[in-house]
């Protein structure tokens, strides 16, 4: 999240194309240039390395990108055989080259379904976990390693899209928290082998899609109007909670922080509305009451 002190109030969600090479931090940054957005964020990081769908919330829309990071994501990835580096794929050092065994197709079907599923995974040690308030790519930069206790993943789907004999491209439908680098030195390992990543795509996170977003370069093209049109309403990505339709004096009560009387509706986190409003997040407490969890204000939008 960063804020700076000049610019306008927008606030919305810009579905971003991330191209090769740059962090996706720069890639916020270029995009609130364009806005001339105030305040930003974007939900979960793309390495340099990979392209595709890089979601970027601005204004109010930051209070979402939190619960966007829970979301499942899609990716396409090439993945080359007999090498290992540092890093995980292609940008670091090869540190490690292994013969590549012939492989049959019905032996990579059969590999790739030991990894789909629940499984455990070891997180890379270029990653932004903190060991001891210090994050794991610092270390690894430093030339240590430390111990990383594994996760639990869900890999949804594993489909093989092209195979040439040391080269593997596949789509990886997975829950938050995967390591496709990890996936990739761990199918090497399972194939008798080591393996690296030399290409990552994402293709969908939650909801959103590849073929909705543009690149910094279209959307340079557009004006101030059409740059508008392409911010997306901060409730999209919430649109999987129920929600309720609030009285004006309900409205007021919820915005005031207080708890309020609202017959029938659903136990769990709720979308709360006034009129055509969305006033943010509110929970159903024990009580019967729902309270406010996370308000929104778009008195100020300029966009």
């Amino acid at each position: 999240m960063s804020k700076r002190k000049s610019g306008r109030n927008v606030h919305g969600i810009v579905l971003l194309d991330k191209r090769l090479g740059v962090s996706s931090n720069k890639a916020l940054q270029e995009v609130r240039k364009l806005f001339n957005a105030n305040k930003a964020g974007h939900t979960g990081s793309l390495d340099p390395l990979a392209t595709g769908l890089l979601p970027l919330c601005f204004g109010e829309a930051t209070k979402v990108s939190a619960l966007m990071l829970d979301d499942d994501k899609r990716y396409q990835v090439d993945i080359q055989l007999g090498v290992m580096t540092d890093t995980g794929d292609a940008e670091g050092s090869i540190i490690k080259t292994c013969p590549v065994p012939t492989l049959s197709l019905t032996e990579l079907t059969v590999c790739l379904q030991r990894f789909t599923g629940p499984i455990e995974q070891i997180p890379p040690m270029y990653s932004a976990l903190k060991h001891q308030g210090r994050k794991l790519y610092e270390l690894a930069r430093a030339g240590e390693t430390v111990d990383r206790p594994a996760r639990s993943i869900t890999i949804y789907a594993l489909q093989l899209l092209a195979f040439t004999g040391d080269l593997l491209t596949l789509d990886v439908r997975c829950s938050k928290g995967t390591y496709i680098r990890s996936l990739a030195e761990d199918l090497g390992h399972a194939l008798n082998t080591c393996a690296t990543v030399t290409a990552l795509r994402r293709l969908a996170a939650g909801q959103f899609k590849i073929a909705d977003a543009l690149t910094l370069d279209e959307l340079m093209t557009l004006d101030e109007s059409a740059l508008a049109q392409r911010l997306l309403p901060a409730d999209v990505p919430l649109m999987s909670l129920p929600s309720i339709l609030l009285s004006s004096e309900q409205a007021q009560s919820i915005r005031y922080g207080q708890a309020i009387t609202y017959p029938d509706a659903r136990d769990g986190r709720l979308r709360l509305y006034h009129e055509a409003m969305f006033l943010g997040l509110g929970e159903k407490r024990l009580d019967g009451k729902i309270a406010p969890k996370k308000l929104f204000n778009f008195n100020d939008v300029t966009s």
